[in-house]
């Protein structure tokens, strides 16, 4: 998966983030059971899905105030 910068993340409606979002916690969990029994091989994947996790939580934040 190619990083993803803010720019990208903006781009996309508050519902497709939503959809990201939940798809970027499947996958943490999914990476939490491999880590939990020794078949993680990316070690560094863990990680960049966590960053990406928040900044697509940020951007929906961001995306909600500036409407209210």
């Amino acid at each position: 998966m190619a990083k993803k910068t803010a720019v990208d993340y903006r781009a996309k409606t508050e519902d497709e983030l939503e959809a990201q979002l939940v798809e970027l916690r499947k996958e943490q969990f999914n990476l939490r059971f491999q880590v939990a029994n020794g078949q993680l091989e990316n070690t560094a994947r863990f990680r960049q899905v966590r960053r990406d996790i928040a900044r697509t939580k940020l951007i929906i934040s961001e995306k909600s105030r500036a409407v209210a």
